[in-house]
């Protein structure tokens, strides 16, 4: 297990993502992340939760981050959320998919654990290009033998109920089925480093 940086003997994990884990828009105490954090504790893990997300950010942003937050942070499990904003400014899949690579290949080299989360884009990019974003995040858990879910806003995009009037970020609803879609895995990865 990594050590945590800070000192305080808590094993951390790190949530670095965009803006669909930043809790763009909403208060950040009704987050995903900080419910991970909650349920953490009411489940007797004395996991620390860190959520370095920044709204915006891209895998090639998270690719040059990286580094630097794996020597902050030692952390113990990462959970990668990046790709949506690649993907709706058009990126090569190509491209996106090196650039979670360097992250997970990074974080293992450091020692912590990692899982995806998978993003999909609107069928109106085609689908040409929507099937090889797709395919990035199969292929790159597969490739790097990582634990991942195959869309984490799945039953929240495209609900008008769960989402803010931008009709793309999750609204405060929405961060209970989001935290439980990304759950089966983080709660599997954190039982193989006990």
């Amino acid at each position: 297990m990594a050590a945590n940086a800070q000192g305080n003997g808590s094993p951390t994990v790190l949530v670095f993502g965009d803006s669909l884990s930043a809790g763009f828009g909403i208060d950040v105490d009704r987050s995903w992340t900080a419910l991970l954090q909650s349920r953490l504790v009411k489940l007797g893990y004395e996991h620390r939760v860190v959520n370095a997300s920044i709204s915006g950010e891209t895998t090639e942003g998270g690719a040059t981050r990286i580094e630097a937050a794996l020597n902050t942070f030692a952390p113990e499990l990462i959970i990668l959320e990046l790709g949506g904003n690649d993907g709706l400014r058009g990126f090569p899949p190509a491209r996106i998919k090196s650039n979670l690579e360097k992250i997970i290949q990074q974080s293992k080299a450091s020692g912590a654990a990692v899982v995806l989360l998978g993003i999909r884009i609107p069928t109106n990019y085609g689908p040409r290009y929507t099937e090889a974003f797709d395919a990035v995040y199969r292929d790159v858990a597969s490739d790097l033998d990582v634990k991942w879910i195959e869309f984490f806003m799945a039953g929240v995009a495209m609900n008008d109920e769960l989402l803010q009037s931008d009709r793309i970020h999750p609204n405060s609803a929405a961060q209970p089925i989001l935290l439980d879609n990304a759950w089966p895995i983080i709660s599997t990865a954190l039982d193989d480093a006990l």
